[in-house]
């Protein structure tokens, strides 16, 4: 069974108003012909100016915070400052970054020659044998940059163990949260980053588009899978969606109960691809035959909410203002109070991470920034008949929120509004 959760961990339309009910049917000659082509055969990767501008932004937000070092270990954060992308092990490895000085590697000696392979020529590797303590290293880094009783912030993806290993053999040093700094500097993103992320956003809309036009009776979410991995795939990208039908709709991250596709189901669809690592996120609710007054009022509420949330959007709004713009829309529609039908946050923090900081939600008095990225994905779930969410990605400009990738559903009928 395929679930949005589990796309996660891996990587509408009204089908009756259209026509393609009878005339596009799974296997069919028409569907076989795509006029999808690959569009990342030219997209340029970040360059070595890019990773020094993100070095130079954390050492100005350490000095503002009083941080000697900061330690990340293999990871995302460790990946957006330094293009290594190394796995996580019970063995410590990762590169304490200081304010003045290039970063020095923390790395088991007989791994030494692959890491070597990553990491930028010039930079200081020390290593540790299987009897030595990796966090006794890390506090003899931080003694010869001159901060042995210093404060060192930890990468907050950090597993406890490194932390308590910390605690033990690394004692004189003040540890702190390094969020401050890996939040403060992924949170808002360059003109770089958010053309990767109007790329990705507009081939996963694209491959919806195309995989759409497979519907039909008694297909299962396999199927329909398959044809938007299949369409990601003839685009140049790694990328799919996790079906939903009918009742298993009113399931936020999806059933685990197969149905395949019937009559007068809703169909839902949530997933996502990444270009150069930065992902999209794409929700779209579409209707198997001709949706009921109950399905159609849903579906324009939730687009209501939807462009509320992405009016509200400003820079020095409050995260939890858009939240509430697009709550008070479904609340005012009879679908409320609080959490009852629309059962979770508006949206999340997007980047190289499908979830990441910040999030759009009660409570986050954070205001906003232009370039922080996040999806706007109201939702409606009536449990045992139907759920409707619609999601796009947007981004903060000086001018307001821009949804990423364009192909906005704009009605019931046009889940990719006019383009399609």
């Amino acid at each position: 069974m395929i679930t949005r959760r589990h796309f996660l961990k891996i990587g509408g339309l009204t089908v009756a108003a259209s026509g393609w009910t009878t005339k596009v049917l799974m296997g069919s000659a028409q569907a076989q012909k795509s006029p999808l082509q690959n569009m990342v055969a030219d997209v340029k990767p970040l360059a070595a100016e890019d990773y020094a501008a993100r070095l130079e932004k954390a050492r100005r937000l350490m000095a503002e915070n009083n941080m000697d070092g900061l330690f990340l270990e293999g990871g995302t954060n460790l990946q957006y400052f330094s293009n290594v992308n190394w796995w996580r092990s019970e063995r410590t490895f990762g590169a304490l970054y200081s304010q003045k000085r290039d970063p020095i590697w923390v790395c088991p000696a007989f791994e030494r020659n692959r890491a070597e392979e990553l990491i930028a020529k010039g930079q200081e590797i020390r290593t540790w044998e299987e009897h030595e303590s990796p966090y006794a290293l890390i506090a003899g880094v931080m003694k010869d940059l001159g901060a042995g009783g210093g404060r060192l912030g930890l990468d907050p993806s950090m597993r406890h163990f490194i932390y308590y290993g910390l605690c033990r053999d690394a004692a004189g040093l003040e540890l702190t949260d390094g969020a401050v700094v890996t939040e403060g500097c992924r949170g808002v993103k360059t003109a770089k980053e958010i053309a990767y992320m109007d790329l990705a956003n507009k081939i996963t809309k694209l491959a919806y588009r195309e995989a759409f036009k497979q519907i039909g009776e008694g297909m299962s979410p396999r199927d329909l899978a398959a044809a938007v991995s299949a369409a990601h795939q003839q685009m140049g990208v790694s990328g799919g969606g996790g079906p939903q039908f009918g009742p298993n709709t009113a399931f936020p991250h999806g059933s685990m109960v197969v149905r395949n596709l019937q009559k007068g189901d809703t169909v839902l669809v949530d997933g996502g691809c990444s270009v150069e690592g930065y992902r999209s996120d794409i929700t779209r609710t579409v209707f198997f035959g001709q949706p009921t007054d109950k399905q159609h009022k849903v579906w324009e509420v939730v687009k209501q909410a939807q462009a509320a949330a992405l009016k509200a959007v400003r820079s020095g709004a409050t995260c939890e203002s858009v939240d509430r713009a697009a709550r008070r829309v479904i609340e005012d529609a009879g679908f409320g109070p609080d959490y009852e039908f629309f059962a979770h946050r508006l949206g999340h923090g997007i980047g190289l991470e499908g979830h990441e900081y910040p999030y759009l939600v009660r409570g986050n008095t954070l205001k906003l920034q232009p370039g922080m990225t996040f999806s706007n994905e109201p939702g409606i779930y009536i449990y045992g008949e139907f759920g409707v969410r619609l999601e796009d990605c947007m981004v903060v400009t000086e001018g307001g929120g821009r949804t990423l990738g364009g192909l906005e559903a704009t009605d019931i009928d046009k889940p990719f509004g006019d383009e399609a």
